[in-house]
């Protein structure tokens, strides 16, 4: 049996999207704290993750420190995607490393985004085309570390993330480690979508 990511059925995926490639969009009215999406795929370290061809990386989502979940197989590629884009402006963040629920009410036809900082840290940075009032143009691997961004998304930060935030405020030191070689996913990219 192949794994998958569970997507609600208010939603459809890989539809064409106003920001890059192909994107997750609301098919029916989304309540604020609503489940959207649950990300499927097998646990793998950091090391094997780079082991991967391109393609198959691009599916990852980062749930730990060194460790990710991912499609193994090409068969597996479309059935793991979320194809959920990146927005400075987002409107789905995190409850828990998994779980990706509506940080608003999202309307029906409203594509579903999601901030990468919420999820991701490495080094290397994307050209942002979110084109959204409050763009970063450039989001960074570390982005998670903005105090900025840490006050507007508050908890919406995936468990491992909150975690590294919990710990660098209450030891005062520097939040984050680099995991070298992991690289941002582009939005530039229509064949490999993020997450």
């Amino acid at each position: 049996m192949l794994v998958s990511s569970y997507i609600t059925a208010k939603a459809s995926k890989g539809v064409a999207s106003g920001i890059e490639g192909r994107g997750l969009a609301a098919l029916a009215p989304i309540g604020a704290g609503e489940t959207v999406a649950i990300k499927g795929g097998h646990i793998v370290t950091a090391a094997a993750l780079q082991s991967l061809p391109e393609r198959l990386q691009n599916s990852e989502i980062q749930i730990a420190d060194g460790f990710h979940l991912v499609a193994l197989e090409e068969a597996e590629y479309e059935p793991v995607m979320l194809f959920i884009n990146h927005s400075c402006e987002p409107n789905v963040g995190f409850a828990g490393n998994i779980v990706l629920v509506a940080m608003r009410d999202i309307s029906a036809g409203e594509e579903l985004t999601t901030d990468y900082a919420l999820f991701d840290d490495h080094d290397g940075t994307m050209e942002c085309r979110c084109a959204t009032p409050s763009c970063r143009g450039t989001v960074s691997g570390r982005d998670w570390q903005r105090p900025d961004l840490q006050r507007k998304y508050g908890s919406y930060f995936s468990s491992y993330l909150l975690r590294r935030l919990s710990t660098s405020q209450t030891t005062g030191a520097t939040p984050g480690e680099s995991f070298p070689g992991r690289r941002l996913h582009a939005c530039t990219r229509d064949d490999g979508r993020r997450a």
